[in-house]
């Protein structure tokens, strides 16, 4: 009776994260057209680049390229060893809304990426800041919708998911993570009604922020050392009762985060840990869980089609928990437009995610974090 009860909650875990991801087909708005805009602020684009000389053309270029009435875009570089310095001077030279800047050695204190922020909000005049990474292209449109629907919904942030793009087999089958887990543990109906900090999610390849509320909440500044700033500034909007707000900017902004395994592994490994701030044995049980949770209802229907004795009704429910698993792993690819092949090789996902964040808790608390050449804080 005990395995029954067992294997009923795994397939129960797993109905209720499809339960959140339903939900979340609604309450995750998409980025779209928008009506005629009455007004239109000024937005300062701003774009930290370090060693992007193969991305910083083609991002520039599409921002530039944007049809929103008034806007200028200024880049950092934070001291790239490449030529993303060159490429930015020749971009300026025939581009009247872009400026360019060389960044100063961060102080103590300040992570690398954080500093350079803050120094691009220090040169903006826009009464809006989107931030945006050097990886990401925009549509000519996204920033038009993305005001409009700011200013629509009367938010202090708006925060988008980029479309993810996968190029190789280690790509396709760590990046889904990162949508997957914001779309099955965040019932974003409530999260947009809540005050608490720790029900959100942002995503710092797109954080469009009234200056106004990112001056009230200390700006970069505050998280100066958080390894993960948008979660941090998205936590500080909430904390202090301005409106956030999370889209789906997959049909406006695209992003391609890593190229090959080994650097999404890297990528990831930088934030795992620290999106917990810290709690080992919270880190500890949620990944194991989801490993048991994912994995074990497999080990089942193995065992059962080999002949191995078991009660047939824990065979069925191990077949739902399976069932309700792709289920979920490819409403979550469709949503954010993987290939639903992908959800086939979910236990891969999970496997993948386990031992990377296994790493990602080894590496903070040895102090031996880094990220393009820079050793991150030791703990976050």
């Amino acid at each position: 009776m005990f395995w029954l009860l067992f294997q009923g909650s795994l397939a129960g875990f797993v109905g209720g994260l499809l339960l959140v991801a339903l939900s979340n087909l609604y309450g995750l708005k998409r980025l779209r057209a928008s009506p005629t805009l009455e007004r239109s602020p000024r937005v300062s684009i701003l774009v930290p680049a370090r060693n992007e000389e193969a991305n910083i053309a083609p991002c520039v270029r599409s921002l530039l390229a944007q049809s929103y009435p008034s806007f200028e875009v200024l880049v950092l570089d934070d001291d790239s060893s490449d030529r993303t310095w060159q490429v930015l001077t020749e971009l300026a030279a025939g581009a009247e809304r872009l400026r360019v800047f060389r960044g100063q050695a961060p102080p103590a204190g300040w992570l690398g990426k954080h500093w350079a922020c803050h120094q691009l909000s220090q040169a903006a005049d826009g009464e809006l800041l989107l931030f945006t990474d050097a990886d990401t292209r925009h549509h000519p449109h996204a920033l038009r919708d993305a005001v409009a629907a700011l200013l629509g919904q009367g938010a202090d942030l708006l925060t988008a998911i980029p479309r993810q793009e996968v190029g190789t087999w280690g790509e396709r089958l760590i990046v889904p993570l990162f949508p997957w887990s914001i779309f099955c543990f965040l019932p974003l109906m409530l999260a947009h009604r809540w005050r608490w900090p720790a029900f959100s999610a942002s995503v710092g390849q797109f954080m469009l922020f009234r200056r106004a509320a990112y001056d009230r909440i200390g700006g970069h500044a505050s998280v100066r050392q958080a390894v993960i700033d948008d979660i941090a500034l998205g936590r500080r909007i909430k904390a202090h009762g301005l409106r956030w707000r999370l889209l789906d900017a997959g049909g406006r902004v695209r992003c391609r985060m890593y190229h090959g395994f080994q650097e999404a592994c890297e990528g990831f490994g930088k934030n795992l840990f620290p999106a917990f701030d810290g709690n080992i044995p919270l880190f500890t049980f949620v990944w194991l869980w989801l490993l048991f949770v994912f994995l074990e209802p497999l080990v089942v229907l193995a065992s059962c089609a080999i002949g191995f004795p078991i009660l047939p009704n824990l065979c069925a429910l191990a077949a739902v928990a399976v069932g309700l698993s792709l289920l979920l792993w490819g409403l979550t690819h469709w949503q954010f437009r993987f290939p639903l092949y992908l959800a086939l090789f979910y236990p891969a996902t999970v496997i993948l995610g386990v031992v990377i964040a296994a790493r990602s808790m080894a590496l903070t608390l040895g102090g031996k974090t880094t990220w393009r050449g820079r050793t991150l804080a030791k703990r976050p």
